[in-house]
């Protein structure tokens, strides 16, 4: 376990060290931009670690794993995210630990989001899941919601109970016009989030960029970051 803290302990090191480096190019204060580590695939001692090192916000995209590793961290003081895309079946189970759901893209969800908050007696920050490369169907490769739909989810989002809207969360696309332009893409949504933000000035966050792209995300302005493997390693395959 030391060697396992060892190496976690190194590499969160070097992903904040360049996160403060990107920060500093782009004249934005480190404290700017919050890390939030993927922590899918990966047991709940490895969160155990990364809470003793100093992590606040962790994510996961997949309620199978998440909800039982939630559980077994609950007296952890932890920001839970949750990023997949996320069926209406399992909206009771995520709700059940996750602060922030990143993923709303669909009126449905918003509808279950909202009804299970309440029962809960819970109140969940929701982003809307921009999908910068949606075609005709409106929707993205990997989720989302064409920039066209975001204001009207957001109406929905701000009038609905249980729910906060707190702002906006891309994925670079791999196709479309975006395609290997990561920038170009984060520069994007950040245009959307102003327009958000002037009607709802609380909606202010903004989730993009990954380990790979993160540095293009803090240029482009935003103010949370999703790092997974640069801080835990490459991912054991899924069978």
């Amino acid at each position: 376990m030391t060697d396992r803290r060892d190496e976690l302990a190194s590499n969160l090191a070097r992903v904040e060290e360049r996160i403060a480096a990107a920060c500093a190019a782009a004249g934005r204060a480190r404290d700017e931009v919050t890390l939030i580590v993927v922590t899918k695939t990966y047991p709940a001692s490895d969160v155990r670690i990364l809470s003793e090192l100093g992590v606040r916000h962790v994510a996961e995209n997949r309620d199978q794993d998440a909800a039982p590793k939630a559980a077994e961290c609950a007296d952890l003081p932890l920001v839970w995210h949750f990023v997949g895309q996320l069926q209406t079946n399992k909206v009771r189970s995520v709700v059940g630990y996750a602060d922030v759901v990143q993923s709303v893209d669909r009126p449905r969800l918003v509808t279950a989001l909202s009804k299970e908050a309440v029962r809960a007696g819970r109140e969940v920050g929701c982003l809307i899941q921009v999908a910068l490369d949606a075609g005709a169907s409106g929707r993205g490769e990997r989720g989302g919601v064409a920039p066209g739909g975001v204001e009207e989810l957001a109406g929905l989002i701000a009038g609905a109970e249980g729910l906060r809207l707190d702002g906006l969360m891309t994925v670079a696309p791999l196709t479309g016009e975006y395609a290997g332009r990561e920038q170009a893409a984060f520069e994007r949504l950040m245009v959307l989030s102003t327009d958000l933000r002037r009607a709802r000035p609380a909606a202010n966050m903004v989730s993009a960029g990954m380990s790979a792209d993160l540095e293009q995300a803090v240029a482009a302005g935003a103010t949370h970051v999703r790092v997974g493997s640069a801080v835990l390693g490459v991912r054991p395959r899924l069978g």
